[in-house]
């Protein structure tokens, strides 16, 4: 995609960190509210909170949805999601036989496990996506989701990015070229929508392009973030609260990749508010 791609508003996001203000994933239920986490993975459930708090729903509400929304698609971006589960099913079949194998696992080892229980549990019935390409992953999920604005399959698209860091995911990630550095648990969601529907101010971000490998000139962020499916994504998240702050910069430069996937960048930036609009009054003004 060339600087003249498609952009949209960036109307909410979140990057969830596990941290203070972000319990791990199997403390999710404090976020999400006890119903429906059982036999989800990691990522999943990170995926879950990302999009929960992007949302503005308070912590514990895990109110279902009353209605499908089907102009509102996911993108989903992990490399590793569910590696630990085909990891866990391939020994358990090696060892014991196929028959072994809980039927409860099986929805876990669907590459789009991610993207679709997002939507299943927000109740989104658009286009549903999973990128897992590598380190320039995040972005391309960004990519797509402007894409799918930009033709008009949706009104609205949720793109989110979730990376584990259980046993196995640590160690392929290991394997990557390069010196890698540790994996991070993590997700972020950012929230689109097209610009020419949403009042200003807001955030833009948009277009995604290729970039070469070498990094801007101190005025970017990104690169090997440790969150690797969810490296575009977690920087775009934090550089939307910089744009917010007080004082804070007019435009952020978010990339992510390495030298075996390449590399991809955003911009981010903050639309100018208009100002009040013109009065209109047809009565001649009299002196």
């Amino acid at each position: 995609m060339t600087a003249s791609g498609p952009a949209a508003a960036l109307t909410a996001w979140y990057a969830y960190l596990p941290g203070p203000d972000a319990p791990p994933a199997e403390r999710a239920r404090t976020v999400l509210g006890r119903k429906g986490l059982l036999y989800k993975e990691t990522a999943t459930r990170l995926a879950l909170c990302a999009v929960h708090r992007a949302l503005g729903r308070a912590d514990g509400d895990g109110t279902p949805p009353d209605r499908v929304d089907p102009r509102t698609a996911v993108v989903a971006s992990s490399n590793l999601g569910n590696v630990g589960t085909v990891a866990g099913i391939v020994t358990t079949a090696r060892a014991d036989g196929w028959r072994a194998v809980s039927p409860l696992s099986a929805p876990n080892a669907s590459p789009n496990v991610v993207a679709s229980s997002v939507a299943i549990w927000f109740g989104f019935g658009g286009p549903n996506l999973m990128c897992c390409s590598g380190a320039t992953s995040g972005l391309d999920a960004l990519a797509a989701g402007l894409r799918l604005l930009a033709a008009g399959r949706a009104g609205r698209v949720v793109v989110v990015g979730a990376e584990p860091d259980d046993d196995i995911a640590v160690a392929l990630h290991a394997t990557r070229p390069g010196r890698p550095g540790p994996l991070r648990a993590g997700a972020a969601c950012l929230v689109l929508e097209p610009l020419d529907r949403v009042p200003a101010p807001h955030l833009v971000v948009g277009p995604v392009r290729t970039v070469p490998g070498d990094p801007p000139d101190g005025h970017g962020t990104g690169g090997e973030g440790g969150h690797y499916g969810a490296d575009g994504l977690v920087p775009v998240a934090l550089a939307a609260d910089a744009l917010r702050a007080p004082g804070g910069p007019a435009v952020v430069e978010v990339r992510c990749g390495d030298d075996e996937d390449g590399f991809r960048a955003v911009t981010v930036r903050a639309a100018p508010d208009p100002g009040p609009a013109p009065r209109s009054d047809s009565r001649e003004e009299t002196r």
